[in-house]
């Protein structure tokens, strides 16, 4: 049952990609990994040429630009200041990753598009209808949106938080049939495994209830990630109500996005739930609120 079920990923149409920030740097100094990035570009691209709609949500601008203002912790600072230098950091660092990602892109003759978002781009009904507009026509257009949360003007009151539920949020907005989180951990295990070796992994779920998100703990392995396990079931809900399959898998070889699409049993697979009452514009108002 579960290869049949994989190996309808083979004809998926519209394909959300979401990388963490983890997965672009170098552990050791914080820089941005090139040959990762290269990677990366060249399996979307790949994707694309298949025809595929494509898009990108990419973590990494608040650690490029600490990294540019060597910053070694933001959460030394407090207050009203430690947001300034938060936004002052995503405000470089993003022109930053776009840049590179541009270069990248371009030496596969691949066009691409900024989008930043925040939850009032999907709250209110008039942006959450330009917004999809947008993605529409450059979709149409064969271009390859890259997506990231506004950090520079966002709070907490309009923030959607964590790129995880952003790429959900995306998935749902544009109609997508299958988001891909890439993550530092390879999938959905019954507890943490870096904390507990008797943690068993669970290689597909066919429906998200109350007791499995219990499972997912607010917890993450990494010091520039900003989504655990947590994160990833709300988006796993999140898209799966709106009718997308979700997979979560480990991003230390990007190259297990093109086995993915090939219907191998790679990271947990979440098969799409369909719910008609799923209203996403009402999720994210009453979200972190």
């Amino acid at each position: 049952m579960n290869e049949n079920i994989r190996a309808r990923l083979k004809d998926k149409k519209r394909i959300v990609i979401k990388i963490g920030s983890s997965s672009l740097q170098h552990p050791e100094t914080g820089d941005l990994d090139y040959i990762r990035m290269e990677v990366l570009i060249r399996e979307l691209c790949d994707l694309r040429n298949q025809g595929k709609d494509v898009v990108l949500v990419s973590s990494g601008a608040i650690a490029a630009g600490r990294k540019a203002l060597h910053i070694k912790d933001i959460g030394e600072t407090k207050g009203e200041n430690h947001i300034a230098v938060k936004q002052a950091c995503a405000a470089i660092g993003q022109a930053r990753l776009m840049m590179t990602y541009q270069r990248l892109f371009a030496e596969y003759n691949q066009v691409t598009a900024q989008i930043l978002m925040t939850k009032n781009t999907v709250v209110d009904n008039l942006n959450r209808y330009n917004a999809h507009n947008t993605f529409s026509e450059l979709l149409k257009m064969g271009v390859i949106p890259i997506v990231n949360e506004n950090d520079t003007i966002a709070t907490y009151e309009i923030e959607i938080g964590d790129n995880d539920t952003l790429s959900a949020v995306v998935a749902t907005l544009i109609g997508a049939d299958l988001l891909i989180l890439l993550s530092d951990i390879d999938g959905l295990y019954t507890d943490d495994p870096r904390q507990n070796r008797d943690a068993e992994f669970v290689e597909m779920v066919e429906h998200i209830d109350e007791r499995l998100m219990q499972m997912g703990k607010d917890s993450t392995g990494s010091s520039v990630g900003t989504g655990g396990m947590n994160t990833k079931l709300i988006a796993a809900r999140i898209a799966t109500s709106a009718g997308a399959d979700m997979v979560i898998a480990g991003s230390k070889d990007i190259h297990i996005i093109h086995r993915i699409m090939d219907g191998r049993n790679l990271g947990t697979f979440f098969c799409a739930d369909k719910n008609e009452n799923f209203d996403l514009p009402d999720f994210l108002a009453d979200y972190h609120s």
